[in-house]
């Protein structure tokens, strides 16, 4: 049986030398949590089984610091490392990966041009391209005949949309239909994040984690809304995600990594240890 991976997420902004790490509530009120690298080096050592980066201000300026915390982090950590922000074109996936990154996360570029999910896959392979999936839940469903209808925690009926531009722009696209597309242009992971959850320490949004997992055939990286380990078992056992991703109860000291291992293992949850 393929063993379940916990993964920091490192939201970085550039606007300093050597990159920050910050955590906010649904994309927004960021505080501090550190350097990326010292904080990589740290996951790395307490058995995280990968790690993900996240460029949020993913400005041209940016892109150099970010190539720079790559190399930095690269010469310090043996597990893989994803790359996203803003990557929009081929020779800035060349570049990512030439500078040590085992994977890189595409996400409005894709949703704006999904043929460039075909063409990096094609180029780097689709276990180099990773799909980030922002969503938002909507209740609308009168209006929406053609969408795909999830029953919600409490039984309200919802369509879930993406949500592209670090969540500030609705798209009227179908998470689910969206998901499947991305994998059938090549994508070799689905990473979603449900921006309801994102922050809020309220656990996974399950219903929508269920359903891609259950519908596609890549694995599914659960995101957005981890409190505790609890939160992370609930992902794997209810909503079947392959891989979970938290970044504040990681970075605040909440819980390492070893113990969120050690919960899962305690109730048959496959993990390396």
């Amino acid at each position: 049986m393929l063993t379940k991976r916990i993964i920091p997420c490192l939201d970085v902004t550039l606007d300093r030398a050597g990159g920050c790490v910050v955590k906010g509530v649904e994309f927004v009120d960021l505080k501090e949590a550190g350097d990326p690298v010292e904080l990589a080096k740290r996951y790395n050592e307490e058995g995280a089984d990968e790690l993900v980066f996240l460029d949020i201000t993913a400005s041209a300026q940016g892109r150099k610091t970010m190539i720079d915390v790559i190399e930095r982090t690269a010469d310090e950590v043996f597990i893989p490392l994803t790359i996203g922000g803003g990557i929009n074109s081929i020779d800035a996936i060349r570049q990512i990966l030439r500078a040590g990154a085992d994977k890189v996360s595409v996400n409005t570029s894709a949703v704006k041009n999904p043929d460039f999910i075909k063409e990096s896959s094609d180029i780097f392979g689709a276990q180099c391209i990773v799909t980030a999936i922002d969503c938002k839940r909507n209740t609308d469903i009168k209006n929406n005949p053609d969408k795909t209808i999830l029953e919600l925690e409490d039984g309200t009926p919802a369509w879930y949309e993406v949500v592209i531009y670090g969540g500030r722009e609705a798209t009227g696209i179908d998470a689910v239909q969206w998901a499947r597309r991305a994998e059938e242009l090549g994508s070799g992971e689905i990473l979603l994040t449900s921006m309801d959850r994102d922050g809020t320490c309220a656990g996974y949004d399950l219903p929508i984690t269920k359903k891609l997992s259950e519908e596609l055939d890549i694995p599914i990286i659960a995101s957005g809304g981890v409190g505790n380990p609890q939160h992370i078992y609930e992902g794997f056992s209810i909503g079947k995600a392959d891989a979970a991703l938290a970044a504040s109860i990681f970075h605040f000291r909440e819980y390492s990594i070893k113990e969120v291992k050690e919960y899962l293992r305690e109730r048959e949850i496959p993990v390396r240890l």
